[in-house]
């Protein structure tokens, strides 16, 4: 445990560092702050705090930076934080107008948190086996093209257009979507099987193909990843970072997923540095939180920046958005 004087002190460093990406010596730290002592006591101190491993000091009688710990008791000692009230303006004006289908509303979800942050944001989905089908209609395109349409119990739409080989005749359209109705709709989405035959072979073709894309329609549904404001990473990281690593884990969906996923399932809203368990963004730190469905997870919300990143603002940005955005799926939903 760190004494006041010592975390105001340890405070102004990560603030200061957050700003102005310089190392921040002792003269600086007693102009900027109020801990009312020397800037020998101040040296004094800081040298403890690298001893301890919460500051380093990168070059021979330059200041301090932080390191992954002293990250780590500033961001525990932040508390919640506000909105910024321009910031606070943007969301509330963002919820009031937003509406659209699911997929979309998450997508606009992520490029408002980049927005408000500058950082690179993203929503996932969170599907489970419990899932259930709300409904589910095939919709005729073209003469050989047709739609299948899914609503689940957690609001998501999933749709997927399917080519089939011969010309679709709209009473068989018609006649398998009510046989995918009948034998789908509340059934879970892990347990999605073709319904019992119709009789008709052109029906019961139409029925297994579209069941078929169904399901793999579904599958994609569990990993989908929105991301937005990958050229703010580019921005905020050094040239001599691992960027190239970092903007390639950010257009692997499935990387994206199973990593946010991770990170929640440890308990951790905020993993910064190595703490990711990431080798690629050990220079990044992530700040997340879930929203959820008639108090349900849905999925996850979440930003990607750099391990300076303005920790109060963001903090702040994803769990207001995240609130914001769950009270609008579940009055959505009913």
């Amino acid at each position: 445990m760190l004494d006041d004087r010592k975390s105001a002190i340890l405070r102004a460093v990560v603030q200061t560092y957050i700003e102005t990406a310089q190392p921040v010596g002792s003269t600086h730290i007693v102009e900027a702050t109020e801990v009312g002592v020397s800037p020998a006591t101040v040296r004094s101190d800081m040298t403890l705090l690298e001893r301890e491993g919460y500051l380093m000091q990168p070059h021979t009688s330059a200041g301090r930076v932080p390191t992954e710990k002293g990250y780590r008791h500033f961001v525990d000692a932040i508390g919640p934080g506000e909105l910024s009230a321009d910031h606070a303006r943007t969301v509330r004006g963002f919820f009031a107008k937003a509406h659209g289908e699911l997929d979309e509303m998450l997508r606009s979800t992520s490029r408002l948190l980049s927005t408000v942050t500058s950082t690179a944001a993203v929503v996932t989905t969170d599907v489970k086996d419990s899932t259930t089908i709300r409904s589910v209609q095939l919709v005729d395109l073209s003469p050989t093209l047709y739609l299948i349409v899914a609503v689940l119990s957690s609001g998501e739409l999933v749709k997927k257009s399917v080519d089939h080989s011969e010309e679709l005749s709209a009473d068989n359209v018609g006649w398998a979507s009510r046989a995918l109705a009948g034998h789908l709709v509340g059934a879970r989405i892990g347990e999605v099987t073709v319904p019992p035959s119709a009789g008709e072979p052109e029906v019961d073709l139409l029925v297994t193909e579209a069941v078929e894309a169904l399901q793999k329609a579904l599958n994609q549904s569990r990993n989908s990843a929105y991301v937005e404001g990958t050229s703010n990473i580019a921005l905020s990281l050094d040239l001599t970072s691992n960027l190239k690593s970092v903007l390639e884990l950010l257009e692997q969906q499935l990387t994206v997923v199973s990593l946010l996923r991770d990170v929640m399932d440890r308990g951790m809203t905020v993993a910064i540095g190595s703490e990711s368990g990431i080798a690629p963004l050990a220079e990044c730190s992530l700040v997340l939180a879930p929203y959820e469905v008639d108090g349900e997870r849905a999925g996850t919300i979440g930003v990607l920046g750099p391990t300076r990143m303005n920790y109060t603002e963001t903090v702040a940005a994803v769990a207001v958005i995240s609130q914001r955005l769950s009270k609008m799926l579940t009055e959505g939903s009913k």
